[in-house]
């Protein structure tokens, strides 16, 4: 890998990190299109420690009073039932999920799903549930927005089921094309979570298992293609852009529907399947052949 594609790709996840069109494929098509090789799993779980830098600097605030909540909780039975010690808790059980299949999938995950047919249907069809789980949301606000404003659910309302629930809908997101925020995102709308407060736990659920993965995943530098110094330089660039798309993104959702996300990923989806049955692209394309 070149300087200049790890510019290209670093962009790329800053761009598509938060928003619901999954930035593993995004990277994986990318490289598909430029005609270079696939960057790989480990190139994708190290540079999202850049966009989750941004999400630890965005959401410091809660972040610092959640964590120090939940230690005083462990020596503090009061602060057991504190809203933000309850949050740390939370974040950790609804990690989980994606914990456990991550270590369970590890060879899925840098292989077989990395194929652009399954990055299609996962496009396609993760797309038409984010664009359904948005229409109730819309529709129950159109019934009455006054009652609508009461009976949806906020972050305080979150317990144990509905935490495994959204862990269970980012695991999704270790496929590619799926999107962990587009997955939890739209668990979270079905689950009649406000709009901003499921992409708020989004953002915070995601912090240990993105973490903890781009660590995993250090040693891998250096294997293959992919070396230290474009990795880290486009590691960089994702955090710089992901932090303005994060602040973005939080404002849009506060009033704006998701159908162009919707459309998006459907249309992505579509050429994808089409540029494969004309022979333009391979669904291996990019991978290196054994």
């Amino acid at each position: 890998m070149n300087w200049f594609e790890s510019l290209i790709l670093g962009l790329v996840q800053g761009l598509t990190e938060f928003l619901p069109i999954s930035s593993s494929a995004h990277l994986r098509l990318t490289a598909a299109f430029a005609g270079w090789q696939d960057p790989g799993a480990a190139f994708t779980a190290i540079t999202q420690i850049g966009t989750e830098t941004a999400v630890l600097i965005y959401f410091r605030k809660d972040i610092s009073r959640i964590v120090s909540a939940w230690f005083r909780s462990l020596t503090d039975k009061s602060m057991r039932s504190d809203h933000d010690a309850r949050m740390g808790w939370l974040v950790i059980v609804g990690s989980i999920p994606i914990g456990v299949l991550g270590v369970t999938l590890k060879d899925h995950i840098e292989g077989p799903f990395r194929d652009l047919r399954l990055i299609a249907t996962t496009l396609i069809v993760l797309g038409i549930v984010l664009g359904v789980a948005d229409r109730m949301a819309a529709r129950t606000q159109e019934g009455g927005r006054h009652r609508a404003a009461q009976e949806r659910k906020t972050l305080r309302d979150l317990g144990v089921k509905d935490g495994l629930i959204f862990g269970l809908c980012q695991a999704m997101a270790l496929i590619p094309g799926v999107s962990r925020s587009g997955a939890t995102i739209s668990g979270g709308l079905l689950m009649n979570y406000t709009r901003e407060a499921a992409a708020r736990y989004s953002f915070l659920l995601a912090i240990p298992a993105v973490l903890a993965s781009g660590v995993f995943e250090l040693k891998a530098v250096g294997e293959g293609h992919v070396s230290w110094g474009p990795t880290v330089f486009a590691t960089v660039i994702a955090f710089g852009v992901g932090y303005a798309v994060i602040a973005w993104f939080m404002k849009f959702i506060t009033t704006k529907s998701f159908m162009p996300f919707v459309i998006y990923r459907i249309v992505l989806g579509l050429v994808l399947f089409a540029l494969i049955w004309l022979g333009v692209l391979t669904p291996d394309a990019g991978q290196p052949t054994h």
